[in-house]
């Protein structure tokens, strides 16, 4: 399907306009570039050029009041911290509790986490076996751990002992409580308010700083101003103004408070993208762009300072000698080492306890013999098993857990989206949704099917696996071609490239047009589909303006009448948020023809269609009935859910358009998908495969972007993202065939 090739109702000359703003692609790997992709991690995950403010005192080029409004925009598709919305009417508690259930997964897991940490009597176990440059920068960690002066990683003489034995994943503790989150008091925030203001940074981020720093923020900040980085959001210039603001000549490039917070920083943008661990080489190359003098002893001192974790994965197998032909043998054969590796505990502890669970549930399952189908006898035989396919596909796992129910087994499924049956995955871990939890805080299940699995990060999947009890089967199903998730982490193609568990193929192809249509794309093929009942249809545009134009036409009067699809039921799907045709601009166009009205609660007006943000990472449509003193009242799929009027600016946006990275896991009975010509560089295969597999009945595709969008198809495939997952647990399961 070229740019003209494929059934139109409208006719037009496909053109180009300014690049825009703002992309939902995910960017390369470079740290410190910043990312405009979306992501549940943080509100910074959307740099948006038209909320960036100025305002630096003295030499300050940029301060961080472009981070505040930042975080006001990223919120509302899943980034920054979540929070509970209060239910109102009936049906509301399940989605309040998928609100909250993010929070107490993390909880949980981090609590787990310190459990596990004080287990092994000391800090996460990583390398142990490391040489040359790894083993240098761990000999700084160690050396600090044992109370000596941190210094720039000598290198030590001795090899590091060998890592303390795993503990028998059969051997599970009833689990600690759920702490509860920590109070911030108004004291707090005021004394943080006084020394923001003293730097020149806006005051509205003092609750986020108290949040993320805790009592004793305002003194913390003041002897260290690059903490400021750890608030979402907040880049490196900013924090750099600010420090200079504070501590005027006092502070240089090379302030060792500045180059540790900056590496830990390039990682914590990393994971924006995916990553949850970046090559040593990438962090140096991104503190040079950062004009940190010597890199390498930044590194050095970063890990000295415990601010990050190095990992080297070894290699199992010993070199093979050369023999020549007088017998004598030559040296052996070196082998590429494995790269060194540096990461943050968060995302390290999450990896290392997802291999432990996974690897737990593959040991302790009793395999049966299933009847059925092949997914059934894979399910029987194992404690994990892999299911892919596109849409038509998600029957089979279904089934499958329909099948088991009736065997007398305890089933759940759950999805990143209610769709099929399934419950939303936070809501099942919270206990709002599924069986709940058993004495020792354990999911009472003896299968669990989840789809979507594309959608979980390291962090979600990690939270889940801790939750099974062992002997559980986990059945993870998902489209491959899909986005991946939003945070960091690739589990489910981890878990495919690893082949440590069965992996069953769906045969089931998507029906119809627009099946054929992106089944092709999966390849790498925009093909020319016939389409008799314009279940495909491509609407030529000239530039941007053009592209708003069709998309409302398309929605409010075309799609209706020819289809019989109301407009509450065409989703729109564009590239980015900025932009003269990303969300903003189609929503404000859709709105005043949809619903026109002057926004008086917060913007919003009854009959709205909104994209609420319950919890990072995911976006669930709804329609504005009300609003009152408790704040903002939604309908929900039927359920109503109250968004708190401190909360409607962060976690709501007008939601007749959302990006492909939202609308993942959804499907509705048409779509409008608008390419304008400044979209092009933030096309790609999967972006591609995602919006356009979106639609159910009919599909429309505003399409301003000439060859470029074949172009992606067979070119521009996701970006690679860094990760341990997959090292872990091969090694974990070769240890058990020793």
């Amino acid at each position: 399907m070229a740019g003209d090739s494929a059934p139109s109702v409208e006719s037009g000359t496909a053109g180009e306009s300014t690049p825009s703003a703002e992309t939902d692609t995910e960017p390369d790997s470079t740290p410190s570039a910043e990312t405009d992709i979306e992501s549940d991690s943080t509100p910074s995950a959307e740099a948006d050029t038209e909320t960036e403010a100025s305002g630096a005192p003295g030499t300050r080029e940029a301060g961080p009041a472009s981070a505040g409004a930042a975080d006001a925009e990223g919120t509302a598709d899943g980034g920054g911290e979540p929070s509970a919305d209060a239910a109102g009417g009936e049906g509301g508690a399940a989605e309040v509790s998928d609100a909250q259930a993010e929070l107490a997964a993390q909880r949980e897991l981090r609590a787990r986490i310190e459990q596990r940490k004080a287990e092994r009597g000391g800090p996460v176990e990583a390398g142990a076996k490391l040489s040359g440059t790894a083993a240098d920068l761990l000999a700084a960690v160690r050396a600090v751990e044992s109370g000596a002066k941190p210094v720039a990683a000598p290198r030590a003489a001795e090899p590091e002992p060998a890592a303390p034995a795993r503990p028998a994943p059969q051997e599970r503790t009833v689990r600690p409580p759920v702490p509860t989150a920590p109070l911030v008091t108004e004291e707090t925030t005021d004394s943080v308010r006084q020394v923001l203001a003293r730097g020149g940074a806006p005051e509205a981020l003092a609750g986020q700083v108290a949040t993320v720093l805790g009592e004793g923020a305002a003194r913390a900040l003041a002897d260290d101003p690059w903490q400021l980085l750890a608030v979402p959001g907040v880049r490196a210039e900013q924090a750099d103004g600010f420090a200079r603001a504070l501590l005027g000549a006092e502070c240089g490039p090379a302030d060792p408070r500045r180059v540790v917070a900056l590496t830990a920083w390039l990682l914590e943008q990393a994971a924006l993208k995916g990553h949850t661990a970046l090559e040593l080489g990438a962090v140096r190359d991104g503190l040079a762009r950062l004009s940190v003098p010597e890199p390498d002893k930044a590194v050095d001192l970063a890990v000295s300072e415990a601010a990050v974790l190095v990992f080297q994965e070894e290699d199992e197998e010993e070199p093979e000698a050369d023999e020549q032909e007088d017998g004598e043998e030559q040296a052996p054969r070196t082998e590429p080492a494995a790269p060194v590796l540096l990461g943050l505990e968060r995302y390290a502890l999450a990896e290392e306890s997802l291999a432990d669970g996974l690897a737990r549930l593959i040991r302790t399952v009793e395999p049966a013999e299933w009847d059925g189908p092949e997914l059934a006898r894979a399910a029987g035989a194992s404690g994990l098993v892999l299911h892919t396919g596109g849409e038509a596909a998600r029957a089979e796992p279904v089934a499958l857990a329909a099948a088991a129910r009736e065997r007398g087994l305890r089933v759940a499924v759950a999805a990143h989206t209610a769709r099929d049956g399934a419950v939303p995955l936070p809501a099942l871990l919270s206990g709002a949704a599924g069986p709940g939890r058993d004495a020792e805080g354990l999911l009472a299940l003896d299968l669990l099917v989840v789809l979507d699995a594309p959608q979980l990060d390291v962090e979600a999947a990690a939270a889940l696996v801790e939750a099974l009890p062992d002997g559980c089967r986990l059945v993870l199903g998902g489209d491959p071609y899909v986005l991946g998730a939003t945070g960091p982490g690739r589990v489910f193609a981890d878990l495919l490239a690893a082949r440590v568990a069965p992996q069953i193929a769906s045969r089931t192809p998507d029906p119809g047009p627009i099946g054929e249509l992106v089944s092709g794309i999966a390849v790498g093929e925009l093909n020319q589909v016939a389409a008799p009942g314009k279940e495909v249809v491509i609407v030529p545009v000239r530039d941007a303006g053009e592209a708003v134009h069709r998309a409302v036409q398309l929605v409010a009067d075309s799609i209706p009448r020819a289809f019989g699809v109301p407009p509450e039921q065409t989703q729109v799907i564009t590239v980015g948020h900025g932009g003269s045709a990303g969300t903003r601009a189609l929503n404000a166009a859709l709105k005043q023809r949809l619903n026109p009205g002057p926004g008086r609660f917060g913007g919003y007006d009854p009959g709205d269609k909104v994209a609420h943000s319950p919890a990072p990472g995911r976006t669930v449509t709804g329609t504005v009935v009300s609003a009152d003193a408790e704040g903002l009242h939604l309908d929900c799929a039927g359920a109503r859910v109250i968004v708190a009027k401190e909360r409607v600016e962060s976690a709501l946006r007008h939601g007749w358009a959302l990006t492909a990275h939202q609308a993942a896991g959804a499907r509705w009975p048409a779509a409008v998908v608008v390419l304008p010509g400044d979209a092009a560089g933030g096309l790609s295969r999967p972006w591609v495969y995602t919006a356009f597999g979106r639609a159910e009945r009919h599909l429309s595709v505003v399409h301003g972007v000439e060859q470029a969008l074949p172009r992606a198809v067979a070119e521009v495939t996701a970006p690679e993202r860094t990760t341990r997952l997959r090292p872990l647990l091969e090694a974990l399961l070769a240890q058990d065939e020793e």
